[in-house]
């Protein structure tokens, strides 16, 4: 069974907060001064266990989920992860599980998670420069250790490994054309996210955008670039591949040229909250029926009515040229991922 949202957009992809904790403290989305030692995160009660998890992933799959993306926080402060990716790979229909990770703490457990059924991993790395690697994990991350849990990756064949980096005008850009060289000819893809306005607490200003046509053309003057074809419908990233052979790079545009129009995405918060959207304002409450003893009809006929109402178009909408000024209070990234 397939649903349709009020735009004909399908129930494509689920991803799946675990926790909204991390080891980092990113400034563009868990800065320290926002979230110190006496923040209150969410307790253990108060998040989705792992069977409630699967509950909702099975019945998603059933109305036409294929595409499932394990996010935080930080998802492998998860000791029990191996576990719930078994449950996960075991659903009918899934056809894409995946994990996205800063990869402080994947070298260990990189192989469990692969042989308990994970295709693939993302990881957020921003910079091989350590000095601004350093400052964007807000003075926690350990280049080092990230760069073992790469390798881990690769050797454990979840692949293909896709490297996220959040471009900021001023703080990394710099030191962009290093990183691609660096990983030009490995077989992972590097994708240059545009800086995105999320949540309401990194301060985010339109001038510290880089717009992507900008970095395809720093990038074109360095490696002629070639665009390919999206390789499903929805899919977020503009592709391009070296002219020399030495792989793909990807460019998303969520600022600056918005992909609304085919987001086939539904995101559950780690309290069990159902988000249309990455830049919601507010979610629908999957926890409490599940506790009070739905059962899986009753839950695909909440989701089914969720999704069937949905008209999210957020970055369609709003001009980034004002998107500054806005007052909507929307949902942190931190708690359903990016």
């Amino acid at each position: 069974m397939q649903v349709l949202d009020a735009l004909d957009r399908p129930l494509h992809d689920l991803r799946i907060s675990l926790l909204d904790r991390c080891n980092f403290r990113c400034p563009y989305c868990m800065p320290e001064t926002e979230f110190h030692e006496d923040y209150k995160f969410l307790s253990r009660s108060q998040r989705l266990t792992h069977e409630e998890i699967l509950k909702v992933a099975g019945v998603a799959t059933r109305l036409g989920v294929s595409k499932l993306r394990l996010t935080g926080g930080e998802p492998l402060l998860d000791k029990k992860l191996p576990e719930l990716v078994a449950g996960l790979a075991a659903l009918p229909g899934v056809d894409d599980l995946a994990l996205t990770t800063n990869a402080m703490l994947l070298a260990p457990v990189a192989q469990k998670l692969a042989d308990a059924g994970l295709h693939r991993v993302t990881i957020s790395l921003d910079s091989l420069d350590e000095e601004v690697f350093r400052a964007m994990s807000g003075g926690r991350g350990d280049l080092g250790q990230v760069m073992q849990g790469v390798a881990a990756a690769e050797q454990a064949g979840l692949a293909p490994i896709k490297i996220n980096v959040v471009v900021e005008r001023g703080v990394n850009d710099h030191t962009l054309l290093d990183l691609l060289d660096h990983f030009r000819g490995s077989g992972h893809i590097v994708r240059l996210i545009e800086y995105m306005d999320v949540g309401n607490r990194n301060g985010w200003r339109m001038n510290q955008v880089v717009p992507s046509r900008e970095l395809v053309s720093a990038v074109q003057a360095r490696w002629p670039l070639r665009p390919m074809d999206r390789s499903y419908p929805g899919e977020v990233a503009r592709r391009y591949v070296y002219e020399d052979g030495e792989g793909e790079i990807g460019f998303i545009s969520s600022v600056t040229e918005p992909f609304c129009g085919s987001c086939s995405r539904a995101r559950l918060s780690s309290d069990g909250m159902l988000y249309t959207c990455l830049f919601a304002t507010q979610g629908t409450d999957l926890r409490e029926p599940i506790r009070n003893g739905a059962g899986d009809d009753e839950l695909a006929d909440i989701l089914s009515r969720i999704w069937l109402q949905r008209a999210d178009r957020y970055s369609e909408l709003r001009r980034p040229d004002v998107a500054e000024h806005h007052a909507l209070s929307k949902v942190e990234m931190y708690r359903i991922g990016g």
